[in-house]
């Protein structure tokens, strides 16, 4: 019995001091491009000589690298782990076999195996690399187009997070800093989408972003859509940008239009300056000769006036547009104002335009001037909730703006008592 006993704590004495081999306690975690240590070691300490260690992939089987005959041989290396996994040379002799992979990929991730030899022992342990932390935006590139085209800014995010839970993904126009679009909280800020912009942009659908496609969509392209536009992922600690330029922006029939009625308005003056000056200095006001005259006031202003609607269709500037168009017309009764021949226009004419050039023009562009104002405290009262403020600015602002209404309604008033009087020269 006792015989039994000896036998039975020899071979457990025995199966105690053999080669076991340690690693970590759970998968590990790392940045994409950092450094990552796999641990690997022995409570036994084993001779050089006799020490054979080698990380091998498990997916692929590739070499990671090998310690064998007393050194490192790294010509033993898979290719792609050349120069980045490496031993502790000093820390070998004291059993600890541990690996330094630097500039971590995304495919770097997987399970390992680190096995330790020594004569006819073996044993090995295991590491996991699960999760490769990561924000990568790629969709840079220059994209040429025709104005009125519908075009596409990539984006395209690859990370460890979710695309529906990014934090913010956001397109801006660098140059002129305009916030474009944004997906913040999983949903699309269609009220962040500033005014040039507004009905124009769009993600693709909530599936595609899923995949991490935040491209935009960016139609009825104009011309001051030209320029630099970046595309921003912001999550926790990660953040990363692309940029995609915009250049090259051809020119619609639209524009040819517009650059047609330019060219009328400079060639009608051109053509008819001759006649005009000349019947000015021959004071010769008959029917062909104010004929000729209202043509050299009238059509270059009108074909402007068209010109300014044109553009204002295809560039989106409405308040400028307008104000142009309506000051090329009434350019003409200013013209007229001016004329020598004033005169001899029926009565109620004359004395309309002699009242109301100056006026109408005046009032024009104060209706301008004084809409950006308005617009101004709009925004002031929505970042400050004082309705004080802005009445108070309102009733400043607004009544010398009333008072000149109120006098081109009264000019109104004679102009029609004079065309029912029909009072002729």
């Amino acid at each position: 019995m006792s015989l039994s006993i000896c036998v039975y704590l020899s071979g457990l004495l025995l199966s105690c001091s053999g080669l076991h081999v340690l690693g970590p306690t759970g998968p590990l975690t790392v940045k994409l491009g950092g450094s990552l240590m796999l641990p690997c070691y022995t409570e036994t300490l084993i001779p050089l000589e006799e020490l054979e260690v080698d990380w091998m992939r498990t997916d692929s089987e590739s070499l990671v690298h090998l310690f064998q005959d007393g050194e490192i041989r790294p010509e033993s290396q898979n290719q792609a782990y050349s120069g980045r996994a490496s031993f502790f040379t000093e820390e070998i002799k004291h059993g600890n076999f541990s690996l330094l992979l630097t500039n971590i990929t995304t495919e770097d991730a997987g399970v390992y195996n680190c096995s330790v030899h020594r004569q006819d022992e073996s044993a090995q342990t295991s590491v996991q690399i699960k999760e490769i932390e990561r924000l990568t935006v790629t969709g840079g590139h220059v994209i040429s187009a025709y104005v009125g085209e519908a075009v596409t800014l990539n984006c395209s995010v690859d990370s460890h997070i979710p695309p529906e839970e990014m934090e913010e993904v956001s397109w801006k126009k660098v140059d002129q800093d305009i916030l474009v679009l944004m997906f913040k909280d999983g949903e699309v800020k269609t009220e962040s989408v500033h005014g040039s912009y507004m009905g124009r942009v769009e993600f693709f659908s909530l599936d595609e972003i899923s995949k991490g496609n935040f491209s935009l969509r960016l139609k009825d392209l104009r011309t001051e859509d030209k320029g630099l536009y970046m595309c921003e992922v912001f999550s926790g600690e990660f953040s990363a940008n692309a940029t995609v330029e915009v250049q090259q922006l051809g020119f619609s029939s639209m524009h040819i239009g517009v650059l047609f009625l330019c060219t009328l308005a400079f060639v009608f003056p051109v053509f008819l300056s001759y006649h005009a000056r000349t019947y000015l200095i021959k004071k010769d006001y008959g029917r062909t000769a104010l004929s000729v005259q209202c043509v050299f006031v009238i059509s270059p202003n009108v074909a402007m006036f068209l010109a300014f609607i044109l553009w204002g269709v295809i560039e989106g500037f409405f308040r400028e547009a307008a104000t142009c168009s309506a000051l090329s017309l009434l350019r003409i009764v200013f013209l007229f104002w001016t004329a020598p021949y004033l005169s001899t226009f029926q009565v109620h004419v004359c004395r309309f335009i002699k009242r109301s050039a100056v006026t109408l023009e005046y009032a024009v562009i104060t209706t301008v001037a004084f809409s950006g104002l308005l617009l101004n405290f709009w925004h002031l009262y929505q970042e400050t909730q004082k309705w004080g403020i802005i009445i108070f600015f309102l009733v400043l602002f607004t009544t010398p703006l009333l008072v000149l209404y109120i006098n081109i309604f009264a000019q109104g008033k004679n102009f029609s008592y004079y065309i029912n009087q029909d009072i002729f020269i």
